[in-house]
């Protein structure tokens, strides 16, 4: 790897962007504060997520919404638990099927699994499913940090063949650019 610049490997590893051998992952372990961070510079706490060990060196995960935090909305026949902003509604989608509920280092696939949104503006009528935000998280050592991907929330309208895979693979996700959505980024911590 080549050397940085001090300043240049200061600053990343702050904002803990450069891991090497020696950093600290975040524990996987106890109960972590779920937040969103919003384009307008907010934090709203959405809930938690509780993780314990699991067998063959995985852990298990529970997301625990706190639904004071969101508002209900009826859409397309169906309620969502919704965080209205200035001008985005961001909904939160539960994965509808069973699954592992595990993650390793580095593969936290399940979890985003279970921290799917979609989008709509105010005067929108009905779910926009195709609109889905898939927050793809990295590990910073303090908290794991989701960055939203636009995925089609249509595709989870019927069951995996595989239930143990997680249906939105790298290649469904597609990059958002830098606050285009409210909902910038969620963080565990």
């Amino acid at each position: 790897m080549p050397s940085l610049p001090p300043f240049a490997a200061a600053l990343l590893l702050g904002s803990g962007l450069l891991l090497g051998p020696t950093a600290q992952a975040l524990e996987l372990s106890g109960r972590k504060t779920l937040s969103a961070h919003t384009a307008d510079g907010g934090k709203i706490e959405l809930g938690s997520v509780l993780f314990s060990p699991a067998a063959d060196g995985a852990v298990g995960f529970k997301v625990e919404m706190k639904h004071e935090a969101l508002s209900d909305h009826f859409l397309s026949m169906r309620e969502f638990k919704c965080l209205p902003g200035p001008k985005e509604i961001s909904c939160y989608v539960p994965y509808p099927y069973r699954h592992p509920g595990q993650v390793r280092p580095g593969q936290l696939a399940w979890l985003e699994h279970n921290l799917l949104f979609f989008f709509k503006t105010p005067a929108d009528f009905g779910a926009k499913l195709w609109n889905g935000l898939y927050f793809e998280f990295k590990d910073t050592g303090k908290a794991l940090v989701g960055l939203p991907k636009a995925v089609d929330l249509n595709a989870i309208g019927a069951p995996p063949n595989d239930l143990n895979k997680p249906p939105y693979a790298p290649a469904e996700r597609h990059a958002i650019p830098d606050g285009a959505r409210w909902i910038v980024s969620l963080t565990i911590e």
